[in-house]
């Protein structure tokens, strides 16, 4: 467990106008949070010195009315990640929140006046019904395609351009991937092959 006196001596380091990301390697939403709070300790301590921080999680439990209370909406940017729009699929490969769940929570940010986005994460066309993502309401989708570099339980035959040490889809294909997901304010894409840099 990670030790609240250290976070609060980084967090003391940080310059404030600066925004940190929280749940990059690991979710600071796990179901630990539920217990020991350090995440909401964690955002506590950012509001009190103006320090930004960015949100990523799988986990709806960032939308309870805890953390709306304690997060400040000039500072926190959220995304909640979701790989599939099915339930059903989810609880074969994941043990986190069902995609419904994260949806809902998404949705329950925005309204409340958060900066919220959907994550796509990774985003593997074949396991999401854009019809679903469409309907959601948020004003931000992120995508981040999956980079192959090993055996998954789908086909990734597809994923035929070689680039550090991954395959990945050829542009083309993600592309047409893009133009079914609409009805957003904002759609970026978080792309780590240089050919593919302008979409």
């Amino acid at each position: 467990m990670a030790d609240p006196a250290k976070i609060a001596r980084a967090v003391a380091r940080l310059a404030p106008g600066s925004i940190v990301r929280m749940g990059g390697m690991t979710d600071c939403f796990q179901p630990a949070e539920a217990i020991y709070r350090l995440t909401y300790k964690t955002i506590r301590m950012l509001n009190e010195r103006g320090i930004g921080y960015l949100i990523v999680t799988k986990s709806p439990m960032v939308a309870g009315e805890r953390y709306i209370d304690v997060m400040d909406r000039r500072l926190a940017h959220i995304q909640i990640s979701v790989t599939t729009t099915d339930d059903a699929l989810a609880r074969t490969y994941e043990r986190t929140a069902p995609p419904s769940q994260r949806i809902a929570a998404v949705e329950k940010l925005q309204h409340r006046g958060f900066d919220v986005a959907l994550r796509l994460s990774p985003f593997v066309p074949q396991l999401v019904d854009p019809g679903r993502i469409n309907r959601v309401d948020c004003a931000k989708v992120l995508v981040e395609f999956l980079r192959v570099n090993g055996r998954f339980g789908i086909d990734t035959s597809g994923y035929v351009f070689p680039q550090g040490g991954y395959r990945h889809l050829p542009l083309e294909e993600k592309l047409g991937a893009l133009r079914r997901i609409t009805g957003f304010d904002s759609l970026s894409v978080c792309e780590d092959v240089t050919e593919h840099y302008a979409y």
